[in-house]
């Protein structure tokens, strides 16, 4: 890959960092009234952007449950996913992950939020779909 080349998909990627922030720091935490960002759930420098191709990155989100037992991880994932996929186009993959060591069971909840099949199932559950978009509803 030229240099050229190189250097516009890093500065693209950087930007898309910022982007990515600016749209999870708002989501609602689904029992506190604070945002994930105001929780120290998301931070910035839990996001990262990887370019796949020219014109597809991979874009992976960390984030750090407020205590390693939270019930609601699983959910706080699923709301990552939900809010990235409606405002960014399909061309990006979505790699969503706790924290290594902040939880409990990490390990199988990592494998939930990142399984197509089990979050479209998630999302079919309607009293979830209404947590979530309670959850991901943009601030007055």
């Amino acid at each position: 890959m030229n240099e050229h080349l190189h250097g516009s998909l890093k500065a693209e990627a950087a930007e898309l960092v910022g982007t990515v922030y600016d749209i999870i720091r708002t989501i609602r935490d689904p029992e506190k009234p604070e945002t994930l960002e105001e929780l120290n759930v998301v931070y910035e420098e839990g996001v990262s952007v990887c370019p796949l191709s020219l014109d597809s990155f991979v874009i992976v989100i960390e984030f750090k449950p407020t205590v390693p037992h939270c019930s609601l991880a699983t959910l706080i994932g699923l709301c990552l996913r939900v809010k990235l996929l409606r405002c960014l186009p399909d061309k990006y993959k979505l790699d969503i992950y706790i924290k290594e060591g902040t939880h409990d069971t990490e390990k199988e909840i990592n494998k939930q939020i990142n399984d197509k099949e089990r979050v479209a199932a998630a999302l079919e559950n309607p009293n979830l779909l209404e947590v979530v978009n309670r959850c991901v509803m943009e601030p007055e």
